[in-house]
């Protein structure tokens, strides 16, 4: 089967990661990749520019086999709890929308450990507020990937409550329950793909644990 897929963030760590597994997939004949910046043009890639607070109501390519959504910002990148919000609920809220109208099926969401509507912490409650409303959305495959700490290299921004965590994981390695354990982003970009090519039917949690090598 041709596979076309709808890539929402792309320019992130996760999406860029996730956009290169896709290309090497045989299966995927066609990506289309919405970024706020141009990518680096590339065959099989459509890469329309949007402005994420208003996205284009009537794009024929909001109908694709399955959505990735790897879109996500930081407090500290943000500046606001409400700016956060914008970006890591509402604007992947608003996609979702817009690609369920469209009859996408499958949606596959980039989340994260710990994702809770009741979490402990602002980030895990948004995190898990956006799970709970994608549900709502009716997909019929719906599928979230937590992953602990990221562990794919320099990031481009400075994050260093993230890099004292992937300090200390490195270090202690497997003397952490895999749980907690820093997941390497390929493998997150592969649980995202599989899932979307798969698109099993219902919901779907992939858990960090299972996200780290055998």
């Amino acid at each position: 089967m041709d596979t076309t897929l709808l890539l929402i963030g792309a320019t992130g760590m996760v999406g860029r990661a996730t956009l290169g597994r896709a290309l090497a997939e045989p299966l995927v004949k066609r990506i289309v990749a919405p970024t706020r910046r141009p990518l680096a043009a590339v065959a099989r890639v459509e890469n329309p520019v949007v402005d994420f607070a208003a996205l284009p109501q009537e794009a024929p390519w909001w109908r694709a086999d399955a959505v990735i959504c790897t879109l996500g910002t930081t407090l500290r990148q943000a500046g606001s709890q409400t700016a956060f919000r914008q970006v890591d609920h509402d604007h992947v809220m608003a996609a979702a929308r817009l690609a369920r109208a469209a009859g996408t099926p499958c949606f596959v969401l980039n989340s994260s450990l710990g994702a809770d509507p009741a979490g402990s912490t602002f980030y895990l409650r948004v995190k898990g507020e956006l799970e709970r409303d994608l549900r709502g959305l009716g997909f019929d495959s719906f599928t979230t990937v937590r992953p602990s700490f990221l562990d794919g290299g320099p990031r481009p921004d400075k994050r260093p409550g993230e890099a004292a965590a992937l300090w200390v994981g490195r270090l202690l390695g497997p003397l952490l329950p895999r749980r907690i354990r820093p997941v390497p982003v390929d493998r997150v970009a592969a649980a995202l793909l599989e899932a979307a090519l798969a698109a099993p039917p219902g919901f779907h949690a992939v858990e960090s644990e299972t996200l780290h090598p055998p």
